[in-house]
């Protein structure tokens, strides 16, 4: 049943793009569009709208779907512009160029009645592999540990499940969710749920309300302050990759992103700013 629906979910947001494509073919040079990682869209509708404003000739269309999606999309020319949520691999980098303009983390999160604060590196590779099944274990109540994993095409997962070593290894009774708003609304909506979602998508649902908790991560704080610092481990680039180096419109945009006025952007959407980032070699 995971596996239909992540393919219906996908197809979706292909048939989409492709109808879009097709019904813009005639002032393509005018549109750009964008597809992919669900951590960067709601930041790239908002980047798109204020390069609208800059330009109210042009009209940017923002598409969901996974990092797969960016990956795919502009080679198959069903995208000007993918968004990949992670560094892109070799394979990929000889027929894609990224342009990085904000860093995140990834960040366990939990309800915010729950009064577990924070977990080590251990204990999530046991509560994820299922060695750790009880919150009595960490701390809190007798209540079974509600394990929400990612689907399978997300840049969350693959990171995730390579920093603690858990490929292949995930406990098999999971739930498993799309993009970050599905973890966020599964764990605001069960106290016993524990889910991994991006830092500063978490950061905006606790801003806006939403009864969820950012745990720390060996007695590091999950927050964009300790992403930007460098001493929060689990990071990640946001990317946009094209086919080749950039040119024309996406360039424009590119460029755009990059100035002050578009780091300010990323900065309010809790994400942090490229070029604020001290790079951990």
């Amino acid at each position: 049943m995971c596996r239909t629906t992540t393919l219906s979910f996908t197809c979706i947001v292909l048939v989409t793009l492709y109808i879009v494509r097709s019904l813009g073919a005639s002032a393509l040079a005018d549109q750009l569009t964008l597809a992919g990682s669900s951590t960067i869209q709601p930041m790239a509708e908002v980047l798109g709208q204020a390069f609208e404003q800059l330009h109210p000739e042009v009209r940017i269309n923002v598409q969901g779907g996974g990092s797969s999606v960016g990956i795919t999309t502009p080679q198959s020319g069903l995208a000007d512009i993918g968004m990949v949520s992670r560094a892109l691999h070799a394979d990929e980098t000889q027929k894609l160029t990224p342009t990085t303009f904000a860093v995140d983390g990834i960040a366990l999160i939990a309800h915010a009645s729950n009064p577990v604060s924070g977990l080590s590196r251990q204990q999530v590779i046991d509560i994820y592999t299922g060695t750790i099944a009880n919150w009595r274990t960490l701390g809190w109540t007798d209540t079974r540990i509600v394990v929400v994993n990612k689907e399978e095409g997300r840049s969350t997962l693959e990171l995730f499940a390579q920093y603690f070593g858990l490929t292949g290894k995930f406990v098999r009774d999971a739930v498993i969710i799309g993009p970050n708003g599905q973890a966020i609304a599964t764990v605001a909506g069960n106290p016993q749920a524990i889910a991994y979602v991006s830092i500063g998508s978490a950061e905006v649902a606790v801003e806006q309300g939403t009864p969820i908790k950012l745990l720390a991560l060996d007695e590091v704080a999950a927050t964009s302050a300790n992403v930007k610092s460098g001493i929060y481990g689990l990071l990640r680039p946001l990317n946009f990759v094209t086919v080749g180096p950039p040119h024309g419109l996406a360039k424009e945009f590119f460029d755009f992103v990059l100035t002050p006025t578009g780091q300010q952007i990323v900065t309010e959407q809790d994400f942090v700013p490229v070029r604020e980032t001290i790079t951990r070699q």
